[in-house]
C-alpha cells in the first residue's frame, strides 16, 4: 500500500507543475457512507453493516480555450483516491486510483462526476482461508464511481462545500472466478479547496450553430481484441479471448458519431465451459461437439471529448450455436485517438448486467 499511496501522490505532483494560465486546480475530500445493494443473492450473507469511506480528488478547472471545453460546459478532470471499509471482515477493505471528469449543470451548481481506474482488495476469495467472499475473486480489480453532488465553492474564502449521492462499483470483469461484485450506494459529505487564486474568463468563442451543422463522410474501422477471462464456475481456468470488429461510422456533428457494424468473437474459456458441462452435467443435453465461436451485429455510439470518446454498442448473435448468458449483448468503454486514424480501446462486454470480459484493442479508421 506504500506504492499506491507514492503513486498517488507523484500524479498529483506532476499534475500541479503542469499548471498554466487557462487552467486553475482544487482538491476536494469527501467521506461517505451507506449500502451494498442486492444485485445478486449469492452475496446476501455479505452485506453485514454501512460501507463507508474516504473519496480524495485533485481536479483542474477549463476555460474553454480548447474547443471541446466549451462544448461540454467547461468540465473539470482530475484524478481520485477512494479508501473504502466495506464493514464485513471476509470482504476486507478497498483502495481505489481513478482518472475522472467533473460535468456541471443548473448554472455550474449540480455537479456529475464519473470516474474510471483500478481498485486493490485487502481480502480476496481464497479456497483456504476465505472461501466465503464470492464477491472479489482478485487483488486487483476495474472500478468505476459516479457522484451527482450539489456544489458550491468559496463559501469560506478558498473553501466550499458540496454534498449528494455516490455509486461505487467494483469487479474483476471476469478476468477470474468468483466475480459478483459489489454496488454501494452512499451518500456523502465534503470540502472543496482552490489552489489558485488568479481569476481566469471562461472564454465562448465557440460557433455553436457550425457545431451542429459539422458532418464527416462514412468512415469505415477495423478492431482487433484481445483479454483473459473465466467461465463462473471457480477453479475452471482463464483462457484468453480474440474479437475481430469491423464497424462504420457517421459523424453526425463535433461530438458524436453512430456505428453499425460486425463482431466475431474467439472466446476459449467457452471451449472449457462447452467440455465441462457435457461432463458434469448430462441433463443440460450439451453434447461438448458445439462451437464456441459467435458472431453478432450491433449498433452504437460514439461521444468524442478531446481525444478521448467514450463508446456504447449494443449487440445481437446472428450465430450462437452455444447456449450462454442469451443472445444480445452490450459493450461500453473508451476510445484514445493517437492519429486521425489510429485509436486504442479499453472495454467492457456484458451480457446486461454480467461481464464476460475487460478487451484491450488496437484500431483504424478509415
Amino acid at each position: 500500500m506504500k506504492l499506491l499511496y507514492s503513486c498517488v501522490l507523484l500524479l498529483c505532483f506532476n499534475f500541479i507543475l503542469a499548471q498554466d494560465k487557462t487552467h486553475s486546480s482544487y482538491v476536494d475530500v469527501n467521506y461517505f457512507r451507506g449500502n451494498i445493494a442486492l444485485h445478486n443473492t449469492e452475496i446476501l450473507h455479505l452485506i453485514q453493516g454501512h460501507p463507508e469511506g474516504t473519496i480524495i480528488s485533485w481536479n483542474k478547472k477549463t476555460y474553454g480555450f480548447e474547443d471541446w471545453e466549451q462544448r461540454f460546459n467547461y468540465p473539470d478532470y482530475g484524478v481520485s483516491f477512494a479508501y473504502q471499509n466495506l464493514k464485513n471482515d471476509v470482504l476486507g477493505n478497498n483502495y481505489g486510483l481513478y482518472a475522472h471528469y467533473n460535468f456541471y449543470f443548473l448554472k455550474r451548481n449540480l455537479m456529475f462526476r464519473i470516474g474510471q481506474g483500478l481498485a486493490y482488495n485487502t481480502h480476496p476469495f481464497n479456497r483456504e482461508n476465505n472461501v466465503k467472499n464470492v464477491a472479489f475473486g482478485t487483488k486487483f480489480m476495474s472500478s468505476t464511481y459516479v457522484m451527482l453532488n450539489f456544489k458550491k465553492e468559496h463559501i469560506f474564502d478558498r473553501i466550499g462545500l458540496q454534498t449528494g449521492l455516490s455509486l461505487i462499483h467494483y469487479s474483476n470483469a471476469n478476468v477470474k472466478s468468483p466475480n459478483n461484485g459489489t454496488n454501494s450506494i452512499t451518500f456523502n459529505v465534503g470540502l472543496n479547496y482552490n489552489l489558485d487564486d488568479n481569476n481566469i474568463e471562461y472564454q465562448h468563442t465557440l460557433d455553436k450553430k457550425a457545431n451542429q451543422q459539422f458532418s464527416e463522410p462514412i468512415k469505415y474501422n477495423l478492431v482487433f481484441r484481445s483479454g483473459i477471462n473465466e467461465s463462473d464456475y471457480i477453479g475452471s481456468g482463464q483462457f484468453a479471448m480474440y474479437v475481430a470488429s469491423a464497424y462504420a461510422d457517421k459523424r453526425i456533428n463535433k461530438t458524436s458519431a453512430l456505428h453499425i457494424g460486425a463482431d466475431v468473437f474467439f472466446s476459449n474459456f467457452l471451449k472449457e465451459l462447452i467440455y465441462y458441462e457435457s461432463v458434469a452435467f448430462p441433463e443440460k443435453g450439451v453434447s461438448g461437439d458445439e462451437d464456441y465461436k459467435r458472431v453478432g451485429i450491433f449498433a452504437g455510439h460514439e461521444l468524442f471529448i478531446s481525444k478521448t470518446s467514450l463508446i456504447s454498442q449494443y449487440g445481437y448473435y446472428l450465430y450462437y450455436p452455444f447456449e450462454f448468458e442469451g443472445r444480445t449483448y452490450i459493450r461500453i468503454g473508451l476510445k484514445r485517438y493517437f492519429s486521425e486514424k489510429w485509436f486504442g480501446a479499453l472495454t467492457l462486454k456484458s451480457h446486461g448486467a454480467r461481464a464476460e470480459g475487460v478487451e484491450f484493442g488496437i484500431g483504424v479508421r478509415l
